[in-house]
């Protein structure tokens, strides 16, 4: 990438030593650094928090959260037995006799 810009500021001493450890720690430049730590953050803040998006989704499909009401208070207990009578209901309608 080309570079036209310049930016400078003043930063604290200590910092800059750290800054200066940290690129000698990663091989680089400071100027490497900076710009990666500057599109790292710029990136975060731009994509929305995962707790954001956990929350969004969770109101989505809260919407569509419920209980099926049923005069048979066994009903999702017998529900393999009723699946399989209907199976066999199926069969016996389908058989030429």
């Amino acid at each position: 990438m080309s570079k036209s810009s310049v930016y400078s500021w003043r930063i604290d001493p200590v910092l800059k030593q750290d800054l200066e450890q940290a690129a000698r720690t990663e091989q680089t430049s400071i100027a490497q650094l900076l710009e990666q730590i500057v599109q790292d953050w710029l990136y975060k803040k731009s994509s929305p928090d995962d707790e954001e998006v956990q929350q969004r989704l969770h109101e989505a499909a809260s919407q569509t959260f419920g209980a099926f009401r049923s005069r048979d208070s066994k009903g999702s207990e017998k529900v393999r037995e009723r699946v399989r009578a209907k199976l066999r209901q199926k069969r016996a309608t389908q058989r030429p006799d």
